[in-house]
């Protein structure tokens, strides 16, 4: 398997897991679901983790598509050099981070900002490696 696919698949496994903590905070904080929440959802409030939690799956899930898409694109063209590989890694990585940042609330140093700031980056940068390429 190539580098850029085990990263795409990585992330893909991540952000299709992101949901494990939301699952868990609703469930911490409201009780299993009852037959009656299938009708009306509940509204007590959650714990602000939580919140940033379902965000934090929300923005992995908007940010796949367009990763997944370079990748797949590089690959039908037999893009693949050592800078897609690193853009790959780089992505993956800074969305883990991400999606801890998030979690946790962390928020010294614009962190969250930061690290998306990163992961786009690497987005871009393998984009207009892919597009020098077949150009």
């Amino acid at each position: 398997m190539k580098t850029e696919l085990l990263y795409l698949l990585l992330t893909a496994l991540l952000t299709g897991c992101l949901w494990i903590p939301v699952v868990i905070g609703y469930v911490s904080a409201r009780g299993p679901l009852k037959p009656a929440n299938y009708k009306v959802a509940p509204t007590s409030a959650l714990p602000d983790w939580v919140n940033r939690a379902n965000r934090a799956h929300a923005n992995a899930v908007e940010s796949f598509a367009p990763f997944a898409a370079v990748v797949l694109a590089a690959q039908a063209l037999g893009v693949s050099t050592g800078v897609t590989q690193t853009c790959a890694a780089v992505y993956f990585f800074a969305r883990v981070a991400h999606a801890i940042v998030h979690i946790s609330g962390f928020s010294m140093f614009m962190a969250r900002t930061m690290i998306f700031v990163v992961a786009w980056g690497a987005f871009v940068a393998y984009g207009v490696v892919v597009l020098l390429r077949v150009m």
